[in-house]
């Protein structure tokens, strides 16, 4: 298994090689190759895995005398997270040949071997963060994610591209002075940098590594006070902006929490109050910065920051002792890969037909793109949590999981109720939209979309599959019964 997890993360860094000294157009027959290959062997680990009874063990690939730098750590979560780190970048991959292309009204381009090489090193980076053991190796990929959005997000190197994408790498590379102030506590505290060395640390160094960490955190998460970069990277092109907020860079962020809180055991309270504030006052920020959106990326963007404000939300109920939140977090990192990106690529087909992503401008989306009316449905059903799509299984989790820890901490109530109303109100707010866009008289814009791609629309009925289904397979997998 071990060598599975690495061979996972080494696929796609010698696809980026080969690719990027390739031609264009072997560069995307390259990338969708060794993305097979990496999302192939993801399926056979966790085939293997679940066979052996999904043993939970780390193993160490690089030491420093007796202190652990790099190492590999397999488990339920990591398993089920690379599953869709790697799928996503799959779907990516066959998408983004299509939609690269002079076809496209928005963004006419052939595909340059730089995108897909790009890409490919991103998903490597992904994988190696999910199966990283130690502080040092969270750092190294957290890094690594970060130099792969901004090549991806100034890919069309206009005035605007390479602004927010500098942005991108500054804003999240204050957030990584978290990871470098944790890894140095846990260093000089245990002579280790390995993140089950957590849990021997005493409660105020505890406290101070997964604080840091969790600033880490909100940096790559888009969390206030480090939420600037994200609508601004929507320069990206779409299938990047699908694969930042669904499977890759965002979700880095309330990764590395998990991992730390799953390391460490018994946390101290007064970091789940921490998390917990800021994650409802995220959540209410990134509610109020999407109802003007009329830009569906944009819109799409602040969505974002408050799906991964319940995540974390999440994560700090589990600090009071709720392991149903936990898995709720974990399921809804799961779950939001697929129904985010299908919300994306529905934009970025949309888009490509029509040369426009401007809301009020597209109207009867059903009526001229069925496979697109559905995909808005679905996509945007999954992400609010509405039975029987994925959110509402891990939503279900999470505020399960938080009405049983406020019973003996009344303050979480408040917190609750305010989380609660967010989920209704984003539920109205793209209710609105799924009336407006979908369904009635196609606008101009629309009556004339052209035919969107084979690749595209393949790609689109996988992941409105998955908003079905994917909840039903987060729950299994970390063993829970959904409601």
């Amino acid at each position: 298994m071990p060598n599975l997890a690495f061979a996972i993360i080494l696929i796609p860094f010698i696809g980026a090689a080969i690719a990027g000294l390739s031609s264009p157009a072997w560069a995307k027959w390259i990338a969708q190759v060794f993305a097979f290959a990496a999302f192939a062997a993801a399926c056979v680990l966790a085939y293997v895995f679940a066979n052996a009874g999904k043993p939970e063990f780390a193993v160490d690939l690089v030491t420093l005398g007796n202190a652990a730098v790099l190492g590999i750590v397999i488990d339920r979560i990591s398993v089920l997270i690379i599953l869709a780190v790697v799928g996503v970048g799959l779907l990516v991959c066959i998408y983004s040949v299509a939609y690269l292309s002079p076809d496209n009204r928005e963004h006419p381009d052939s595909g340059r071997r730089s995108y897909f090489a790009w890409l490919l090193a991103f998903i490597g980076s992904m994988a190696g963060l999910v199966f990283a053991s130690t502080l040092v190796g969270q750092l190294l990929f957290f890094e690594m994610t970060g130099m792969c959005s901004w090549a991806l997000i100034g890919y069309y190197e206009d005035r605007n591209s390479l602004q927010a994408a500098a942005k991108a790498m500054l804003v999240t590379h204050i957030g990584s002075l978290g990871l470098y102030v944790a890894a140095a506590a846990l260093f000089a505290a245990t002579g280790t940098f390995a993140l089950s060395a957590i849990n021997g640390l005493d409660g105020t160094m505890k406290t101070f590594v997964l604080l840091a960490i969790l600033f880490a955190a909100w940096g790559k998460s888009a969390q206030l006070p480090l939420q600037m970069w994200l609508p601004d990277a929507m320069t990206a092109p779409t299938p990047i902006s699908a694969y930042l907020h669904a499977a890759a860079m965002v979700k880095v962020g309330v990764y590395i929490f998990a991992r730390g809180l799953f390391a460490a055991g018994t946390v101290p309270e007064i970091v789940g109050w921490v998390g917990a504030v800021m994650a409802v006052a995220t959540m209410v920020y990134g509610f109020f910065m999407y109802l003007p959106q009329k830009d569906l990326k944009r819109l799409l963007a602040y969505s974002t920051i408050t799906q991964l404000s319940y995540i974390f939300l999440a994560l700090s109920l589990s600090v009071f002792g709720s392991q149903l939140a936990f898995n709720g977090a974990i399921a809804h990192v799961f779950n939001h890969a697929f129904a985010k990106s299908l919300f994306f690529l529905v934009a970025g087909a949309l888009a490509y037909t029509t040369g426009t992503r401007t809301l009020p401008d597209l109207r009867g989306i059903l009526t001229r793109a069925p496979l697109l009316g559905v995909g808005f449905c679905a996509a945007a059903m999954g992400v609010t949590g509405v039975p029987p799509f994925n959110g509402f299984f891990s939503k279900f989790a999470i505020f399960a999981g938080g009405f049983e820890v406020a019973q003996s901490h009344l303050l979480l109530w408040p917190l609750l109720a305010v989380a609660l109303l967010e989920s209704v109100g984003s539920f109205a707010w793209f209710l609105h939209w799924v009336g407006y866009s979908v369904f009635g008289k196609p606008s101009p814009e629309v009556a004339a979309a052209a035919r969107v791609p084979v690749a595209m629309q393949g790609v689109l009925l996988v992941l409105v599959a998955m908003t079905l289904c994917s909840g039903e397979i987060a729950a299994s997998w970390l063993g829970w019964r959904s409601p």
